[in-house]
């Protein structure tokens, strides 16, 4: 992602540094969540499988007319990013704890490829469809709740499934790394009471790196989101980043900040719900 969904490793700061609570959790922890995770991706395996057909856009509800090649190939990289993506949480092992916080889990794993990459859980008071409504229909507006994002553009729009997105992160105090721009294409599927979220980095001649910037890499990466079955107002929120943020700084510095970007994001998600609920 979010894609990705969040840039907020570009607003790393001392004190987050020092707050990671590191690698260091009990056996009996670590097993009793790969025996949920087990359970919990038995689900995604069984979409991995039927290779989201039942949810691919369909050229007919995309456009009347025919796609353009340049379009197809829009869509063709949103859905093998999220296939990627739900492989690799498909995948239960080698995964260790990196950090809880009030209910967020973080773990993290190397994978060939891709490097180390995060994956966060935790339950949102939310829907499914009011966080597909705040991270996917209304990507443009993060900004206003989300402070470590500059600004989201949707370059294009290829049906309702999938977008071409251009982000800038904030200015942040204590910001190591400088600002970055990333260029990815975002699909999203839906399934039964589940959404996945998936994106990509992507290159296009017509809007190359800016001026200023450094542009970082996204994914394959995905959210997943799935309605609790006792209680659909709220859900579970699964992510997983998986990002290159480019540059000069240590892979050291940029592997502790990530998960701690990940809490943060979902601490703005979750002061972006409670304001919803009570505007609403």
């Amino acid at each position: 992602m979010l894609p990705a969904v969040v840039k907020l490793c570009c607003g790393i700061s001392y004190p987050h540094l020092r707050s990671l609570t590191g690698l260091q959790r009990t056996a009996v922890a670590v097993i009793g969540q790969e025996l949920t995770h087990r359970q919990r991706w038995g689900q995604v395996h069984h979409l991995i499988r039927t290779g989201l057909k039942r949810n691919e856009p369909k050229s007919e509800d995309i456009n009347p007319a025919p796609m353009k090649e340049d379009q197809l190939l829009y869509v063709q990289k949103g859905q093998e990013a999220m296939r990627k993506a739900l492989c690799m949480l498909e995948d239960t092992q080698g995964w260790k704890v990196e950090t809880e916080s009030g209910g967020d889990v973080i773990c993290s794993k190397v994978t060939p490829g891709a490097g180390k990459v995060f994956r966060l859980e935790t339950v949102l008071e939310a829907s499914v469809d009011e966080l597909y409504d705040i991270l996917f229909a209304r990507v443009e507006e993060m900004h206003q709740w989300n402070p470590s994002i500059q600004r989201i553009t949707v370059l294009k729009h290829v049906g309702p499934e999938t977008i071409v997105t251009h982000e800038v992160s904030a200015e942040t105090a204590g910001n190591l790394i400088g600002q970055r721009d990333f260029l990815c294409v975002r699909h999203s599927c839906k399934e039964k009471s589940r959404v996945y979220l998936g994106g990509a980095a992507i290159q296009l001649e017509s809007f190359p790196p800016q001026a200023g910037f450094v542009r970082a890499e996204d994914g394959p990466t995905c959210i997943v989101i799935q309605a609790l079955a006792d209680d659909i107002g709220k859900s579970r929120f699964t992510w997983l980043l998986n990002m290159d943020v480019k540059g000069w700084l240590p892979k050291s510095i940029v592997n502790q900040a990530l998960p701690r970007a990940q809490l943060d994001f979902t601490r703005h998600l979750r002061t972006r719900l409670t304001a919803g609920t009570t505007l609403g």
